[in-house]
């Protein structure tokens, strides 16, 4: 079950007119979170991101699977939207405590700073980016910046103007 912060952060997300994408990405948190302190281990950073996903898609954010995703994948991902949908949730006790063994008992030792550390999310969001086209990641960036309030957009130009100059 997500934290009562999370689900708050999601529902002010969404009233700013925020993707869906964004609205999962407090969950993504949360679940990043978790691991770094313990609550349980993962194989790697794709894994703790999935878990968020599922419990975003769980609590009724309308994630898609993407375009490249497995046929298990989009298959998981409408069992966690159908699941959002229900009214009573009443999951069967041995596979949940199966699920949790399994999380619980996944190598916590090196997992903080492997799989979910700042070098393995920034890692694993490179990895991601070049997958896309440059035009692509502009105009996600430039439908962002709608979003963002002024503070925020200048903050940005400021930090890009920043870059800029350290590549020159």
């Amino acid at each position: 079950m997500p934290e009562a912060s999370t689900r708050k952060a999601a529902a002010r997300d969404k009233r700013q007119g925020k993707s869906a994408s964004t609205q999962a990405g407090e969950y993504v948190h949360e679940e990043i979170e978790h691991v770094r302190h313990g609550q349980h281990g993962v194989k790697n950073t794709r894994q703790a991101i999935a878990i968020g996903l599922s419990k975003a898609r769980r609590d009724g954010v309308p994630v898609e699977p993407s375009r490249s995703a497995s046929k298990a994948t989009r298959e998981k991902a409408g069992q966690d939207s159908q699941a959002a949908k229900k009214t009573t949730h009443k999951p069967a006790t041995k596979r949940s405590a199966g699920a949790r063994k399994a999380l619980k008992t996944a190598s916590k030792a090196t997992t903080a700073r492997k799989t979910v550390g700042k070098q393995a999310l920034s890692a694993q969001a490179s990895k991601a980016a070049s997958k896309r086209t440059a035009a692509s990641r502009s105009a996600a960036a430039r439908k962002a910046s709608t979003t963002k309030g002024p503070a925020v957009r200048k903050a940005a130009a400021r930090k890009a103007a920043r870059t800029r100059r350290q590549a020159a």
